[in-house]
């Protein structure tokens, strides 16, 4: 190397940091089976999530409005939270390249909070369509956080349902 020159790496190209942000997000999704099971799947743009909840028959609970069954809305509601909530967890590592993707798929999945508590508020009658959520973390320590959650169909101003939840964050090894 010539005095005054520094040696800089070549940074990662974008469609390789966009290769590792999709494929962890795909492994936290299917490290968990009750996802599979309600069909819940998740858009990401940048570091935002929108889950969405596809409508299938078996989430009616009343067949003769009909309407969702409020515990599969309860359940999209905290699925979508404790994902957004690993997902900002991870964000730093998955940027980096610390985390591997192979070995997320390999089943080395970091553990995922455990919700504490988690308090729905149903605002109107979830229809036989289907739903999108967002969450936001509106508090994140090393022990404990929050997020607020909420659900809609046709028009994100008219929310079907809301929720906030307390997690107890996994302990990290660094």
């Amino acid at each position: 190397m010539k005095a005054g020159k520094s040696h800089r790496t070549k940074p990662e190209s974008v469609q390789v940091i966009k290769q590792r942000r999709d494929g962890v997000l795909k492994a936290l999704v299917q490290g968990v089976p009750y996802i599979q099971f309600l069909g819940i799947q998740f858009d990401r743009r940048g570091d935002e999530l929108t889950a969405i909840l596809p409508f299938a028959e078996k989430l009616i609970g009343n067949p003769v409005l009909p309407a969702l069954h409020g515990g599969a809305t309860a359940a999209f509601l905290e699925v979508s939270a404790i994902i957004e909530l690993s997902w900002a967890m991870l964000w730093d590592d998955v940027e980096s390249g610390k985390i591997k993707i192979d070995a997320l798929s390999d089943g080395k999945m970091p553990s995922l909070p455990r919700t504490i508590g988690f308090t729905v508020d149903y605002l109107r009658t979830g229809l036989p369509r289907d739903a999108y959520a967002r969450a936001i973390v509106t508090r994140s320590g090393r022990r404990y956080a929050s997020v607020h959650v909420e659900a809609w169909q046709d028009n994100r101003q008219r929310p079907i349902a809301q929720a906030t939840g307390r997690f107890m964050m996994p302990i990290h090894k660094r």
